[in-house]
């Protein structure tokens, strides 16, 4: 118990020692200087880089951004005819959510092509757009890769939707799509 209540009394007096030496009229070490004392940057006018003071510069020639996987192919009728053969979803049945895939169809597709893929849109019955067909038309005959570069590229008086849809996103309503048009032709 003695030893005990010595070991403690001279630990006590250690750390008061070490608190009461401080002196509180400056800072103690910086961990992370960084984080105290603000780091300079050249202005783009000022900085070398920029010869002619432009703000910034094109990107290099072949450059991706982050997160974008460049398509392919190209769009003509021979582009459309190749990925309506040849291409496929990368998505897989367990990646398949079309839950996700309801809502965009529903803010994308939609207006044109009504909630059941069937060419009833509002615009549609409205006359405001006409000859939108069917998902389950026989003369289409969609595919994966037809459905795919058409939101990538758009046909006839549909525009693209490559800007608004993710690539993911698009793979998710050609899926709705497909699985629109099963339940049409049931």
């Amino acid at each position: 118990m003695m030893k005990s209540l010595l070991k403690i009394t001279a630990l006590l007096v250690i750390v008061l020692s070490v608190v009461s030496c401080q002196n509180k009229s400056r800072p103690n070490y910086q961990f992370m200087p960084n984080m105290y004392e603000p780091v300079g940057y050249e202005t783009y006018s000022e900085s070398s880089a920029f010869p002619n003071g432009v703000e910034a510069l094109v990107p290099a020639e072949g450059s991706i951004p982050r997160g974008y996987t460049p398509f392919d192919i190209p769009n003509t009728t021979d582009g459309f005819n190749l990925a309506k053969s040849s291409l496929r979803s990368p998505l897989d049945s367990t990646q398949v959510d079309y839950d996700k895939a309801k809502p965009l169809f529903d803010i994308y597709c939609a207006i044109c092509h009504g909630t059941k893929g069937d060419g009833q849109g509002n615009l549609v019955k409205r006359e405001k757009i006409l000859g939108v067909p069917s998902y389950d038309d026989a003369g289409r005959a969609i595919t994966e890769g037809s459905i795919y570069h058409t939101i990538y590229y758009g046909k006839n008086a549909m525009g693209s939707y490559a800007n608004q849809l993710s690539e993911t996103e698009r793979w998710q309503v050609v899926a709705y799509v497909l699985k629109l048009k099963a339940d049409l032709e049931k």
